[in-house]
């Protein structure tokens, strides 16, 4: 009788672990936000667990930010509990973000708390970087959880919630089941969709809706009150912006979209992409002052493409079933080049920039990839491969190793495909055609359909015949000389210089605070004359100086940026060297270029003995 009873209470515990394993587990997680202007977040969670071992990890490979940089250096406080008693735990010895917790028998569940301790002091690198201030944050979920071995992310379900500090107001995408005060409560959902559904809040916070079928709005949070109001034809391009990307498509892949927007000179600034949303960051004044609203304009088209080109349609090798599995970045030509292209497109599309202004963009672009000489021994397929390194290296010598080029490059390779689909279709087919096709109908909710490159060349095909596989192929390996400018070249236009710069060039220098003569002598500066970068083989390099040094004086004179402007000006009509006083380290030494060649700034000019077929690209349809 006992042997039976223990048989059936064995098949019951097997069938209840099976039922388990099916369906994942469900987390709680509550976040306290509170204290986020001291930039802490505290967090508990009860996880379910047995006997003899808990393995929890903390999220690694970070869907957009293509490298495993989850911020775990910035995990603090880690305790587990279990019927009033502490566990013991350790960290993997192979691998930094997996715990493993002794689980005592009869223990069904394990209380966690954790803290996150956000940047204090401005720093990049994704969600890891900088993300709370006095007024305002962004919480990513991915910072503030742990979770538990052996499901996929999309099998874990989680019951969040979250108090912010008095008085802020939120946006996300995620849904409201209750609100009490400053505390939310979300709906349960996977923690795939958790992790991809971000929450911006602040004290000062504007809600702006874009379009109702489906709905969209920007979430727009910043340091101060003044900054969430920049003239109404600003929102009204952002209207333009929605509109245009559901023509550009055919289709949409979210329920609703939230343009979550944080103005701030004190977090981290970049774009990451959500299914639902974006989390982008730029300066506190970039709404209201022109200049850096247009310097960074292409941003949220950028952010906003990736619901289709990075969330709906994405790399197989890009999709892995958690966040510790290694991802391949192999086609990040598609995933951000075209992504790239498209935000471009689209910027100049919904009134962002003018066509005028999206030209000078698209020649610094072309200029910047022209001047790049670790072209001859990287190629662009490289660049992606080497993708989760690349986008932690050093500025110094950014030029000859190459950066995260697939963004830029990817760009202006992506146009040379659209302009050939509309050389070969004889204007009847472009870029958009590709769109509909492969990121377009029927409209869903979020969900994934993976690619392989096999799978790209075939959609192109469709599209147009022409020898795509070729074509990729030798644009993935190519290593010039000078920049892929086919596009550029067969869309009626050509790349020249100006030794005067363009709106967008004044923009781009003030916005990121730097000057840039890589076209000339191969410098790039801050505006302090700290030298970022040096041109291998123009005449700052070849002279001898390098990233790092500082200018101090120029023609014997104290450097300011336009002494230096002036000096190159006058230059021109003069047979003197141009004396540069360089400041490396603890020593000083004056540097003598040849050079006569005067400021020279990148501009579009139009080629007459072709087809202007830039300008249809950029058309509002």
């Amino acid at each position: 009788m006992k042997l039976v009873k223990r048989l059936s209470l064995l098949c019951s515990l097997l069938l209840s672990i099976s039922a388990f394993a099916a369906t994942g587990p469900t987390v709680t997680l509550s976040v306290d936000a509170s204290d986020a202007p001291r930039k802490i977040f505290h967090a508990t969670l009860k996880i379910p667990a047995n006997a003899p071992e808990l393995t929890v990890y903390y999220p690694k490979w970070i869907p957009g930010e293509h490298a495993p940089d989850g911020p775990v250096v910035d995990l603090a406080g880690l305790k587990f509990h279990a019927n009033g008693q502490t566990l013991k735990w350790r960290r993997d010895l192979l691998d930094g973000f997996t715990i493993h917790v002794e689980v005592p028998p009869g223990v069904h569940e394990v209380d966690a708390e954790l803290d996150f301790l956000s940047p204090a002091t401005f720093e990049g690198g994704f969600s890891s970087g900088s993300s709370a201030t006095a007024k305002m944050t962004v919480i990513s979920w991915n910072q503030v959880l742990i979770y538990p071995k052996g499901w996929k992310a999309s099998e874990i379900n989680y019951t969040a919630s979250l108090k912010l500090p008095q008085g802020w107001k939120f946006g996300t995408p995620m849904t409201i089941t209750n609100q009490n005060g400053e505390e939310l409560h979300f709906a349960t959902v996977s923690l795939e969709e958790l992790v991809d559904s971000p929450v911006i809040a602040g004290e000062y916070l504007k809600v702006v809706p874009l379009a109702n079928n489906p709905p969209t709005e920007m979430d727009v949070a910043a340091d101060s009150e003044a900054a969430l109001n920049p003239p109404q034809e600003v929102w009204d391009h952002y209207k333009n912006l929605v509109q245009q990307a559901n023509i550009l498509f055919g289709a949409h892949h979210y329920r609703d979209y939230h343009f979550l927007f944080s103005l701030s000179d004190h977090v981290a600034h970049f774009g990451l992409e959500h299914h639902e949303s974006d989390d982008s960051r730029v300066d506190e004044r970039g709404l209201i002052d022109d200049g850096a609203r247009k310097a960074e304009a292409s941003l949220l088209p950028h952010e906003y493409v990736h619901s289709w080109n990075g969330k709906y349609r994405r790399p197989a090798d890009l999709a892995t079933p958690d966040y510790q599995q290694p991802m391949q970045d192999d086609l990040l030509w598609v995933y951000e080049g075209l992504t790239n292209y498209l935000g471009e497109v689209l910027t100049g599309r919904s009134g962002l920039l003018t066509p005028e202004e999206e030209r000078e963009s698209l020649a610094i672009t072309a200029a910047n990839m022209d001047h790049r000489p670790g072209r001859m021994w990287r190629n662009l397929q490289d660049t992606a491969d080497a993708a989760p390194e690349l986008y932690f290296a050093p500025r110094a010598w950014e030029s000859w190793r190459r950066s995260t080029d697939f963004y830029p490059e990817g760009a202006l390779v992506w146009m040379w495909a659209d302009v050939i689909i509309r050389q070969q279709s004889h204007g009847q087919k472009s870029i958009d055609d590709f769109c509909k096709l492969f990121h377009g109908a029927p409209s869903t909710g979020p969900i994934l359909k993976t690619y392989t490159f096999d799978d790209v060349v075939n959609a192109l095909n469709q599209v147009v015949p022409y020898d795509w596989r070729g074509f990729w192929n030798e644009r993935l390996t190519n290593h010039g000389p000078g920049a892929p400018l086919g596009g550029i070249d067969g869309s009626g236009w050509k790349l020249v210089y100006s030794d005067t710069p363009t709106e967008m060039e004044r923009y781009t220098e003030a916005d990121f605070r730097f000057i840039d003569e890589s076209n000339s002598i191969g410098l790039e500066l801050q505006e302090d004359g700290g030298i970022l970068d040096t041109i291998e083989g123009l005449p700052a390099a070849l002279a001898g100086i390098g990233p790092g040094m500082r200018l101090v004086a120029v023609n014997g004179r104290r450097y300011t940026p336009e002494i230096l402007h002036q000096a190159l000006r006058e230059g021109k009509n003069s047979s003197a060297p141009l004396e540069l006083l360089v400041e490396n380290m603890d020593y000083f030494k004056t540097y003598k270029l040849d050079y006569h060649g005067g400021e020279r700034y990148p501009t579009l000019v139009r080629d007459e003995s072709k087809p202007d077929l830039l300008s249809d690209i950029l058309k509002a349809k």
